[in-house]
């Protein structure tokens, strides 16, 4: 038995419906029900001894282990983790026939961290926002209600009282929440687009960072509740577009918890076995928590292709808009004949459903983003893109022009199929990070002429073997001569230095690729220019980055600059 991860959670998540804090443990199966009932024992005299008596208790069971939740007062989250651990030590000592940890004692300190922590004029207005119908956030030691134009912030140690409050300022705008296994970060790019070329005023925010007006607020993974929060309380900001990771919403659950739209452009197998989630359709439970902050008026955006989704979207409230690659596909067909929107594929154009009637939204031909038809998944993107924008009041036409224009530009979606010719290679720059991103990729460069073909790819080390075997093979349908595989040392997450290229390396080898044909100079700069040192005219470069991408467009650049042909020497690193 181990206590794995403890946490608060500031919103709805998988097991709550409101703040609490979870515990994920490991426990042999054929113990796991004295574990949880154990525990829910130490829970419940707890809870009544720190006066807690009618919050909720749940414990969810999966292979080796379980995720152990209660609710709390949100303003004594830390202090209901706490509780949670002492709970989970006093089953664990149950079970073993040991003695229980001090009770009183952990009472006592209990009830003062909970004083400690209590903010009552925070509650307050968090009551009165939401009766209002308007977004709360809480966090970074800042309190606010509305959001964008219509946002009011106070520092948390210095709230007024409700009634003090300009409530007819405050307001709420329109907001999308972005989420799935590959996409989202294009998805939020095209829509950041569509509104801008609509006049908007917008909020971004993803893993490369916060966005205001296309201007950078923040640099880095702002993919969480930190991200959402900066940018629903800029000002100036009119519509927002927030991509949503699964860490954030398993971690803190549902940070905002109005939206005017949800998207989940598809479930595939990463991060599995992470906080409990161990197969695909509950990694599409986690991901659909972004349709519980949708009302009746507004749009849950999801993928028609997918059966996971399809398969687990019987439960939304919420209006559902399908997309599809096919315009015959039948959940499609079937939500038509109901009346229901959706957006397809159709005769090589993209095709917006409302019942039967039928507008074209683009040809795919003329959709740079397309690369003529070819890049599949990024016709889905449109599609979702398109779906979603008229959820964010984005007028057809703006929908439009910004399909005829996008991905022209490197610059419109860095790191997604970038494209660069220098000194007779071709190099591709893509964020594939798992077997489904790596497959579309393969997918849209099948048909490049090339002599020979070189794939750099890397893994994060919070996969487990399987994953980052499966992402090593899923490269070989690139064909590629030679695979350099780099260390993510920023991503290491408890790995040993070289652990991951090595599993990678391993797979590769039981797959037929050479021994020769495989090497790991290390973390990314080196790697990419042990790729470019190696090619010769007419090769392809395809480079999975995720760290050092500025670094190498850089670099590829410079070389452009001083016009290098693959052969010769590469500069001495900077």
């Amino acid at each position: 038995m181990e206590l794995l991860d403890s946490r608060r959670l500031t919103g709805p998540g998988l097991l709550l419906d409101r703040p609490g804090a979870v515990a994920d443990v490991t426990v042999a199966d054929d113990r796991r029900d004295d574990v949880i009932a154990a525990w829910r024992d130490a829970v419940i005299r707890m809870l009544n001894a720190v006066g807690w008596g009618g919050e909720r208790i749940v414990a969810r069971r999966f292979a080796g282990g379980a995720s152990l939740a209660i609710t709390a007062p949100p303003d004594a989250l830390y202090a209901a983790a706490d509780l949670n651990e002492w709970a989970w030590a006093a089953a664990e000592a149950a079970i073993r026939h040991e003695p229980e940890p001090d009770f009183e004692p952990a009472a006592e300190r209990l009830r003062e961290a909970i004083a400690g922590e209590r903010n009552p004029g925070m509650l307050a207005i968090r009551s009165a926002a939401r009766s209002r119908g308007l977004t709360f956030l809480s966090g970074e030691e800042t309190v606010s209600v509305g959001a964008g134009t219509g946002v009011l912030c106070w520092p948390a140690g210095d709230l007024p009282a409700p009634d003090r409050i300009e409530w007819s300022r405050a307001h709420d705008i329109p907001v999308a929440l972005v989420t799935g296994s590959n996409g989202k970060t294009t998805v939020v790019r095209l829509l950041a687009a569509m509104a801008a070329a609509a006049g908007r005023v917008t909020g971004v925010t993803s893993t490369e960072g916060v966005l205001v007006a296309g201007r950078p607020l923040a640099e880095g993974d702002y993919s969480g509740p930190e991200g959402a929060r900066l940018a629903l309380r800029q000002e100036e900001v009119e519509v927002a577009i927030l991509e949503t990771a699964r860490g954030g919403l398993l971690r803190r659950g549902l940070t905002v918890e109005r939206a005017a739209v949800a998207v989940v452009t598809n479930i595939a197998a990463d991060h599995l076995g992470e906080f409990g989630v161990q197969d695909l359709r509950q990694l599409a439970e986690t991901k659909l928590l972004v349709a519980r902050a949708v009302g009746a008026r507004g749009r849950v955006v999801l993928n028609a292709d997918d059966p996971v989704l399809v398969e687990s979207s019987a439960g939304i409230r919420a209006p559902i808009v399908w997309f599809s690659m096919e315009a015959g596909n039948a959940t499609v067909q079937q939500h038509a004949e109901r009346g229901g929107a959706a957006v397809v594929q159709d005769g090589g154009a993209l095709v917006l459903l409302a019942g039967w009637e039928r507008q074209i939204v683009a040809r795919v031909d003329a959709m740079p983003l397309a690369a003529g038809g070819i890049a599949r998944h990024n016709i889905a993107n449109a599609l979702a893109a398109a779906g979603a924008a008229g959820g964010l009041g984005i007028p057809l036409d703006a929908v439009r022009s910004t399909l005829a224009r996008f991905g022209r530009d490197p610059a419109d979606n860095p790191g997604r199929a970038n494209v660069y010719d220098v000194g007779g290679i071709r190099v591709v720059v893509d964020y594939a990070h798992n077997p489904h991103g790596m497959t579309a990729l393969a997918a849209t460069l099948d048909t490049l002429p090339s002599e020979r073909r070189l794939v750099m790819l890397g893994q994060a080390g919070d996969r487990d073997d399987q994953a980052i075997r499966d992402l090593a093979r899923a490269a070989l349908a690139l064909r590629p001569d030679r695979v350099v595989l780099k260390e993510m040392d920023a991503y290491l997450r408890g790995r040993a230095p070289g652990e991951v290229p090595a599993v990678m390396a391993d797979e590769l080898r039981r797959a037929g690729l050479p021994d020769g044909a495989i090497s790991a100079p290390g973390t990314e700069i080196p790697a990419v220019r042990e790729a470019l040192a190696w090619a010769r005219p007419g090769d392809l470069l395809v480079l999975a980055l995720h760290q050092e991408r500025r670094g190498v467009h850089e670099l590829l650049e410079t070389l452009r600059e001083r016009g290098w042909t693959a052969g010769e020497p590469l500069p001495d690193p900077a």
